[in-house]
């Protein structure tokens, strides 16, 4: 869900949140279990799978027309799939322009 600066009078910001739940294939779940690594995922130790929960939130703020800077968090519950593993929190900075 993401909500325009517009009802506190700046209509160029957004502030946002999201909810993710994520899981893993049976054939996927076998493969990390017995040491298979992945792009992402995968450190041999996947004994206690289960559904990876994130939450996500940033606020987009238009510094200028051609500018915007973005803070972003994120709290992901059982990373990888892996209920021994977590939570972690994730900060993040993004800055985009338009020239």
């Amino acid at each position: 869900m993401s909500i325009t600066g517009t009802r506190w009078g700046r209509p160029d910001d957004t502030v946002a949140v999201a909810v993710a739940v994520n899981d893993v294939s049976g054939a996927a779940r076998k493969f990390f279990a017995v040491g298979g690594l992945g792009i992402l995922v995968g450190d041999g130790q996947l004994v206690h799978s289960g559904p990876e929960y994130i939450l996500e939130t940033y606020y987009n703020v238009a510094v200028f027309k051609f500018a915007k800077l973005s803070l972003d968090y994120q709290f992901v519950d059982h990373p990888a799939y892996n209920r021994d593993r977590g939570p972690v929190s994730i900060f993040g900075f993004r800055a985009h322009g338009e020239f």
